[in-house]
Protein backbone atom coordinates (compact mmCIF):
# COMPACT_ATOMS: atom_id res chain seq x y z
CA UNK A 1 0.00 0.00 0.00
CA UNK A 2 1.83 3.61 -0.65
CA UNK A 3 -0.03 5.40 2.84
CA UNK A 4 -0.11 8.94 3.21
CA UNK A 5 -0.05 10.21 6.97
CA UNK A 6 -1.11 13.39 8.04
CA UNK A 7 0.03 15.09 11.45
CA UNK A 8 0.93 18.12 12.46
CA UNK A 9 3.91 16.07 14.75
CA UNK A 10 5.89 14.29 13.78
CA UNK A 11 9.68 13.02 15.24
CA UNK A 12 11.75 14.46 16.72
CA UNK A 13 8.86 15.13 18.74
CA UNK A 14 7.45 11.96 20.66
CA UNK A 15 4.39 10.75 19.70
CA UNK A 16 2.52 7.20 18.74
CA UNK A 17 2.54 8.14 15.15
CA UNK A 18 6.81 8.13 14.85
CA UNK A 19 6.41 4.09 15.65
CA UNK A 20 3.30 3.63 13.44
CA UNK A 21 4.64 4.88 10.28
CA UNK A 22 8.06 3.41 11.27
CA UNK A 23 6.48 0.06 11.62
CA UNK A 24 4.20 0.42 8.12
CA UNK A 25 7.23 0.77 6.38
CA UNK A 26 9.17 -2.41 7.59
CA UNK A 27 5.65 -4.02 6.44
CA UNK A 28 6.99 -3.05 3.41
CA UNK A 29 3.89 -0.33 2.67
CA UNK A 30 5.44 2.97 1.48
CA UNK A 31 4.82 5.89 3.69
CA UNK A 32 5.15 9.46 3.65
CA UNK A 33 4.33 11.36 6.25
CA UNK A 34 3.20 15.63 6.06
CA UNK A 35 3.78 17.22 9.18
CA UNK A 36 4.92 20.30 10.22
CA UNK A 37 8.44 22.13 11.84
CA UNK A 38 9.27 20.22 15.15
CA UNK A 39 8.14 22.53 17.92
CA UNK A 40 6.28 20.36 20.81
CA UNK A 41 6.72 20.81 23.49
CA UNK A 42 9.19 23.55 24.09
CA UNK A 43 7.61 25.73 21.43
CA UNK A 44 10.81 26.28 20.05
CA UNK A 45 11.55 25.30 16.58
CA UNK A 46 14.00 23.10 16.28
CA UNK A 47 16.99 24.77 14.99
CA UNK A 48 17.81 21.75 12.46
CA UNK A 49 14.33 22.57 10.39
CA UNK A 50 14.79 26.58 10.80
CA UNK A 51 16.25 28.62 7.42
CA UNK A 52 13.68 26.33 5.01
CA UNK A 53 16.39 23.29 6.28
CA UNK A 54 15.32 19.31 5.95
CA UNK A 55 11.60 20.30 4.70
CA UNK A 56 12.47 16.87 2.91
CA UNK A 57 13.85 14.31 4.65
CA UNK A 58 13.67 10.31 4.99
CA UNK A 59 13.60 8.78 8.42
CA UNK A 60 13.92 5.16 8.73
CA UNK A 61 12.05 4.50 5.78
CA UNK A 62 9.71 6.75 5.81
CA UNK A 63 9.60 9.84 3.28
CA UNK A 64 8.75 13.08 5.70
CA UNK A 65 7.18 16.56 4.15
CA UNK A 66 7.47 19.55 6.27
CA UNK A 67 5.50 22.59 6.12
CA UNK A 68 6.11 26.07 7.66
CA UNK A 69 4.45 26.65 10.89
CA UNK A 70 5.09 29.30 13.93
CA UNK A 71 5.77 27.62 16.83
CA UNK A 72 3.82 27.24 19.30
CA UNK A 73 5.71 29.50 21.86
CA UNK A 74 3.75 29.88 25.36
CA UNK A 75 0.00 31.26 25.61
CA UNK A 76 -3.53 30.82 24.15
CA UNK A 77 -2.68 33.41 21.61
CA UNK A 78 0.51 31.72 20.15
CA UNK A 79 -0.97 28.05 20.80
CA UNK A 80 -3.63 29.65 18.35
CA UNK A 81 -1.55 31.12 15.47
CA UNK A 82 0.82 27.46 15.61
CA UNK A 83 -2.36 25.80 14.90
CA UNK A 84 -3.60 28.46 11.97
CA UNK A 85 -0.40 28.15 10.73
CA UNK A 86 -0.13 24.49 9.82
CA UNK A 87 -3.55 23.94 9.11
CA UNK A 88 -2.76 26.76 6.11
CA UNK A 89 0.53 25.63 5.00
CA UNK A 90 -0.14 22.17 4.96
CA UNK A 91 -3.32 22.87 2.87
CA UNK A 92 -1.29 24.89 0.38
CA UNK A 93 1.40 22.14 0.76
CA UNK A 94 -1.21 19.65 -0.33
CA UNK A 95 -1.91 21.07 -3.89
CA UNK A 96 1.39 20.79 -5.24
CA UNK A 97 2.33 17.91 -3.67
CA UNK A 98 2.90 14.36 -5.77
CA UNK A 99 -0.19 12.29 -5.22
CA UNK A 100 0.51 9.04 -5.75
CA UNK A 101 -1.02 7.29 -2.97
CA UNK A 102 -4.44 4.75 -1.89
CA UNK A 103 -4.93 5.96 1.21
CA UNK A 104 -5.22 9.29 3.50
CA UNK A 105 -4.82 8.65 7.45
CA UNK A 106 -5.12 11.52 9.44
CA UNK A 107 -3.15 11.31 13.11
CA UNK A 108 -5.61 13.75 14.43
CA UNK A 109 -4.32 14.94 17.79
CA UNK A 110 -4.64 18.58 19.04
CA UNK A 111 -5.85 20.43 16.77
CA UNK A 112 -8.68 18.88 14.61
CA UNK A 113 -8.01 21.21 11.87
CA UNK A 114 -4.67 19.51 10.47
CA UNK A 115 -7.11 16.91 8.87
CA UNK A 116 -7.77 19.99 6.25
CA UNK A 117 -4.93 19.02 3.84
CA UNK A 118 -6.51 15.25 3.87
CA UNK A 119 -10.15 16.97 3.04
CA UNK A 120 -8.54 18.99 0.30
CA UNK A 121 -6.99 15.72 -0.81
CA UNK A 122 -9.52 13.20 -0.72
CA UNK A 123 -11.40 16.01 -3.48
CA UNK A 124 -8.67 16.06 -5.73
CA UNK A 125 -7.82 12.40 -5.65
CA UNK A 126 -11.19 10.55 -4.90
CA UNK A 127 -8.70 8.49 -2.40
CA UNK A 128 -10.25 7.40 1.03
CA UNK A 129 -9.76 9.49 4.29
CA UNK A 130 -9.39 8.25 8.14
CA UNK A 131 -9.53 10.54 10.62
CA UNK A 132 -7.53 8.61 13.46
CA UNK A 133 -9.41 10.41 16.59
CA UNK A 134 -6.72 10.64 19.65
CA UNK A 135 -8.41 14.40 20.59
CA UNK A 136 -11.68 14.95 20.62
CA UNK A 137 -12.89 18.67 19.12
CA UNK A 138 -14.17 20.85 20.05
CA UNK A 139 -14.38 19.22 23.89
CA UNK A 140 -10.57 19.64 24.21
CA UNK A 141 -10.69 23.52 23.49
CA UNK A 142 -13.33 23.54 25.95
CA UNK A 143 -11.58 21.70 29.06
CA UNK A 144 -8.77 24.58 28.40
CA UNK A 145 -11.10 27.32 29.64
CA UNK A 146 -12.99 28.01 26.39
CA UNK A 147 -16.94 28.61 27.39
CA UNK A 148 -19.38 25.84 25.38
CA UNK A 149 -21.55 29.13 25.22
CA UNK A 150 -19.23 31.02 23.56
CA UNK A 151 -19.19 32.00 19.83
CA UNK A 152 -15.89 30.61 19.52
CA UNK A 153 -16.81 27.15 20.77
CA UNK A 154 -20.23 27.44 18.36
CA UNK A 155 -17.62 28.39 15.34
CA UNK A 156 -15.27 24.84 16.18
CA UNK A 157 -18.17 22.73 17.25
CA UNK A 158 -19.80 23.83 13.73
CA UNK A 159 -16.12 23.11 11.92
CA UNK A 160 -15.24 20.18 13.85
CA UNK A 161 -18.33 18.40 12.85
CA UNK A 162 -17.80 19.23 9.08
CA UNK A 163 -14.08 17.70 9.44
CA UNK A 164 -15.26 14.66 11.23
CA UNK A 165 -18.16 14.17 8.60
CA UNK A 166 -15.80 14.20 5.41
CA UNK A 167 -13.90 11.35 6.55
CA UNK A 168 -14.71 7.66 5.09
CA UNK A 169 -13.64 5.88 8.46
CA UNK A 170 -12.81 7.34 11.75
CA UNK A 171 -10.89 5.12 14.06
CA UNK A 172 -10.83 5.97 18.00
CA UNK A 173 -8.11 5.57 20.55
CA UNK A 174 -10.81 4.91 23.11
CA UNK A 175 -14.43 3.35 23.34
CA UNK A 176 -15.73 6.42 24.95
CA UNK A 177 -15.30 8.32 21.66
CA UNK A 178 -17.77 6.85 20.01
CA UNK A 179 -20.21 7.87 22.21
CA UNK A 180 -19.11 11.47 21.81
CA UNK A 181 -19.39 11.01 17.98
CA UNK A 182 -23.16 9.87 18.09
CA UNK A 183 -24.57 11.62 20.53
CA UNK A 184 -23.16 15.28 20.22
CA UNK A 185 -21.73 15.36 16.44
CA UNK A 186 -24.55 13.01 15.21
CA UNK A 187 -21.93 10.88 13.49
CA UNK A 188 -23.36 6.77 13.80
CA UNK A 189 -21.60 5.38 11.06
CA UNK A 190 -17.93 3.90 10.28
CA UNK A 191 -16.31 4.30 13.21
CA UNK A 192 -14.04 2.08 14.25
CA UNK A 193 -11.86 1.45 18.37
CA UNK A 194 -8.44 1.04 17.55
CA UNK A 195 -6.31 1.51 20.62
CA UNK A 196 -2.61 2.09 20.28
CA UNK A 197 0.20 0.46 21.50
CA UNK A 198 3.19 0.73 23.55
CA UNK A 199 6.87 1.22 21.70
CA UNK A 200 8.63 -2.03 22.43
CA UNK A 201 11.18 -0.94 24.86
CA UNK A 202 8.78 -0.30 27.41
CA UNK A 203 7.75 -4.15 27.15
CA UNK A 204 10.86 -5.08 28.33
CA UNK A 205 11.18 -3.26 31.50
CA UNK A 206 12.95 -4.57 34.83
CA UNK A 207 12.48 -3.49 38.70
CA UNK A 208 15.68 -2.01 39.99
CA UNK A 209 16.60 -3.83 43.08
CA UNK A 210 16.88 -1.29 46.30
CA UNK A 211 17.85 -1.80 50.04
CA UNK A 212 16.22 1.01 51.17
CA UNK A 213 12.18 1.90 51.45
CA UNK A 214 11.78 4.37 49.29
CA UNK A 215 8.51 4.33 47.21
CA UNK A 216 9.13 5.85 43.55
CA UNK A 217 5.43 7.28 42.03
CA UNK A 218 6.45 8.02 38.70
CA UNK A 219 4.44 10.45 36.19
CA UNK A 220 5.79 10.57 32.87
CA UNK A 221 4.07 12.31 29.64
CA UNK A 222 2.61 16.35 28.96
CA UNK A 223 2.68 18.37 31.51
CA UNK A 224 -0.75 20.48 30.04
CA UNK A 225 -4.03 22.06 31.63
CA UNK A 226 -5.27 19.09 30.82
CA UNK A 227 -3.36 16.63 32.28
CA UNK A 228 -3.70 18.33 36.25
CA UNK A 229 -0.71 17.15 37.18
CA UNK A 230 -1.50 19.81 39.92
CA UNK A 231 -3.26 16.71 41.48
CA UNK A 232 -0.59 15.22 41.86
CA UNK A 233 1.63 17.85 43.87
CA UNK A 234 -1.10 18.56 46.17
CA UNK A 235 -1.38 14.60 46.69
CA UNK A 236 2.55 14.89 47.52
CA UNK A 237 1.42 18.29 49.50
CA UNK A 238 -0.94 15.62 51.97
CA UNK A 239 1.89 13.14 51.93
CA UNK A 240 4.75 15.61 53.21
CA UNK A 241 5.66 13.61 56.11
CA UNK A 242 6.22 10.41 55.16
CA UNK A 243 9.86 11.33 53.56
CA UNK A 244 10.55 7.51 51.80
CA UNK A 245 7.59 8.46 49.40
CA UNK A 246 9.06 10.17 46.12
CA UNK A 247 6.89 12.08 43.25
CA UNK A 248 8.95 11.81 40.12
CA UNK A 249 7.36 14.24 37.48
CA UNK A 250 9.17 13.29 33.71
CA UNK A 251 8.25 15.37 30.96
CA UNK A 252 7.52 18.83 29.77
CA UNK A 253 4.53 21.01 28.46
CA UNK A 254 2.28 24.17 29.14
CA UNK A 255 1.26 23.75 32.75
CA UNK A 256 5.37 22.72 34.30
CA UNK A 257 6.31 26.01 34.77
CA UNK A 258 3.06 26.43 36.94
CA UNK A 259 3.48 22.96 38.40
CA UNK A 260 6.92 23.71 39.66
CA UNK A 261 6.35 27.03 41.37
CA UNK A 262 3.45 25.02 43.03
CA UNK A 263 5.53 22.71 44.37
CA UNK A 264 7.83 25.31 45.80
CA UNK A 265 5.62 27.58 46.94
CA UNK A 266 4.28 24.39 48.85
CA UNK A 267 8.13 23.69 50.05
CA UNK A 268 8.08 20.01 48.84
CA UNK A 269 11.05 18.18 48.85
CA UNK A 270 9.40 15.09 47.94
CA UNK A 271 8.29 15.87 44.60
CA UNK A 272 10.99 15.69 41.94
CA UNK A 273 10.86 17.08 38.32
CA UNK A 274 13.51 15.53 35.99
CA UNK A 275 12.12 17.38 32.74
CA UNK A 276 12.02 16.45 29.03
CA UNK A 277 14.24 13.20 27.68
CA UNK A 278 14.35 11.21 24.38
CA UNK A 279 12.08 8.09 24.79
CA UNK A 280 15.50 6.05 24.57
CA UNK A 281 16.19 7.38 27.89
CA UNK A 282 12.87 6.79 29.51
CA UNK A 283 13.30 3.02 30.57
CA UNK A 284 15.65 4.09 33.20
CA UNK A 285 12.44 6.01 34.59
CA UNK A 286 9.94 3.22 34.13
CA UNK A 287 12.79 1.06 35.64
CA UNK A 288 12.50 3.22 38.97
CA UNK A 289 9.29 3.14 39.01
CA UNK A 290 7.27 1.35 41.84
CA UNK A 291 3.80 2.63 40.68
CA UNK A 292 2.94 4.31 38.00
CA UNK A 293 0.95 7.67 38.21
CA UNK A 294 -1.90 9.02 35.57
CA UNK A 295 -4.21 12.16 36.05
CA UNK A 296 -6.99 13.94 33.88
CA UNK A 297 -9.17 17.15 34.67
CA UNK A 298 -12.45 16.61 36.15
CA UNK A 299 -14.42 16.50 32.62
CA UNK A 300 -16.86 14.35 31.17
CA UNK A 301 -16.10 14.46 27.62
CA UNK A 302 -11.77 14.98 28.56
CA UNK A 303 -12.57 11.46 30.42
CA UNK A 304 -13.65 10.01 27.63
CA UNK A 305 -9.80 10.01 26.08
CA UNK A 306 -7.40 7.09 26.86
CA UNK A 307 -4.14 8.43 27.19
CA UNK A 308 -0.92 6.39 25.47
CA UNK A 309 0.50 6.56 28.96
CA UNK A 310 -1.40 3.87 29.91
CA UNK A 311 -0.40 1.71 27.19
CA UNK A 312 3.13 2.43 28.27
CA UNK A 313 2.77 1.77 31.65
CA UNK A 314 0.75 -1.68 31.03
CA UNK A 315 3.42 -2.95 28.96
CA UNK A 316 6.18 -2.49 31.75
CA UNK A 317 4.44 -4.09 34.09
CA UNK A 318 3.97 -1.96 37.07
CA UNK A 319 1.19 -0.91 39.37
CA UNK A 320 -1.13 2.21 37.80
CA UNK A 321 -2.48 4.52 40.89
CA UNK A 322 -4.46 7.20 39.44
CA UNK A 323 -6.86 10.34 39.99
CA UNK A 324 -9.16 10.41 36.46
CA UNK A 325 -12.31 9.48 35.00
CA UNK A 326 -13.83 7.50 32.09
CA UNK A 327 -12.22 5.25 30.23
CA UNK A 328 -8.95 4.84 32.13
CA UNK A 329 -10.51 4.53 35.13
CA UNK A 330 -12.44 1.82 33.79
CA UNK A 331 -9.69 0.12 32.02
CA UNK A 332 -7.40 0.02 35.24
CA UNK A 333 -10.80 -1.84 36.98
CA UNK A 334 -11.09 -4.19 34.53
CA UNK A 335 -7.12 -5.22 34.54
CA UNK A 336 -6.88 -4.69 38.30
CA UNK A 337 -3.82 -3.34 38.18
CA UNK A 338 -4.08 -0.39 40.95
CA UNK A 339 -5.79 2.35 42.48
CA UNK A 340 -8.15 4.68 40.93
CA UNK A 341 -9.52 8.29 42.66
CA UNK A 342 -11.87 10.68 40.99
CA UNK A 343 -10.51 13.34 38.91
CA UNK A 344 -8.54 16.25 41.18
CA UNK A 345 -9.52 14.58 44.06
CA UNK A 346 -5.96 14.46 45.33
CA UNK A 347 -6.67 13.37 49.05
CA UNK A 348 -8.45 10.30 47.83
CA UNK A 349 -5.75 9.88 45.38
CA UNK A 350 -2.99 10.52 48.75
CA UNK A 351 -5.50 7.90 50.79
CA UNK A 352 -4.98 5.52 47.53
CA UNK A 353 -0.93 5.86 47.93
CA UNK A 354 -1.38 5.18 51.56
CA UNK A 355 -2.78 2.16 50.86
CA UNK A 356 -0.84 0.64 48.00
CA UNK A 357 2.57 1.28 50.17
CA UNK A 358 0.68 -0.65 52.91
CA UNK A 359 -0.21 -3.62 50.48
CA UNK A 360 3.27 -4.72 49.56
CA UNK A 361 1.89 -8.37 48.75
CA UNK A 362 -0.68 -6.75 45.70
CA UNK A 363 2.57 -5.03 44.27
CA UNK A 364 3.39 -7.47 41.90
CA UNK A 365 -0.20 -8.96 41.35
CA UNK A 366 -1.28 -5.27 39.96
CA UNK A 367 2.26 -5.43 37.80
CA UNK A 368 1.20 -8.96 36.30
CA UNK A 369 -2.62 -8.01 35.89
CA UNK A 370 -1.31 -4.87 33.80
CA UNK A 371 0.96 -6.78 31.34
CA UNK A 372 -1.57 -9.49 30.86
CA UNK A 373 -4.15 -6.77 30.15
CA UNK A 374 -1.77 -5.26 27.71
CA UNK A 375 -0.78 -8.69 25.85
CA UNK A 376 -4.50 -9.33 25.28
CA UNK A 377 -5.71 -5.84 24.30
CA UNK A 378 -2.82 -3.55 23.19
CA UNK A 379 -0.20 -5.42 22.11
CA UNK A 380 2.14 -4.37 19.11
CA UNK A 381 1.56 -7.41 16.92
CA UNK A 382 -2.47 -7.88 16.92
CA UNK A 383 -2.33 -3.89 16.51
CA UNK A 384 -0.23 -4.10 13.00
CA UNK A 385 -2.02 -6.83 12.11
CA UNK A 386 -5.47 -5.58 12.67
CA UNK A 387 -4.81 -1.91 11.01
CA UNK A 388 -3.23 -3.74 8.16
CA UNK A 389 -6.30 -5.03 7.25
CA UNK A 390 -8.21 -2.01 7.67
CA UNK A 391 -6.37 -0.67 5.78
CA UNK A 392 -6.81 -2.73 3.04
CA UNK A 393 -10.64 -3.15 3.83
CA UNK A 394 -10.87 0.56 3.10
CA UNK A 395 -8.98 0.81 0.05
Amino acid sequence: MKILVISQYFYPEQFRVNDICFELAKEGHEVTVLTGLPNYPSGVIDSKYRGFKNRTEEINGVKVIRSWLLGRGKGVKKLALNYISFALSSTLKAIFMKKDFDVILVYQLSPVTMALPGILLKKLTKKPLIIYCHDLWPESVAAAGISPESKIYSVLQKLSKWIYKSADEIFTSSKLFEEYFNHTLDIYDHITHLPVYAEALFENIRSTNRSDETVNLVFAGNIGEMQSVETIIYAANELREDHHIKFHIVGDGSSREKCEELADTLQLQNVIFHGQHPISEMPRFYEMADAFLITLKDNKVISYTLPNKVQSYMAAGKPIIGAINGETQIVIDEANCGLCAPAEDYKELANNIIKFVKEKEKHSIYGENARKYYDNNFSKKRYIERLNRLLQKII
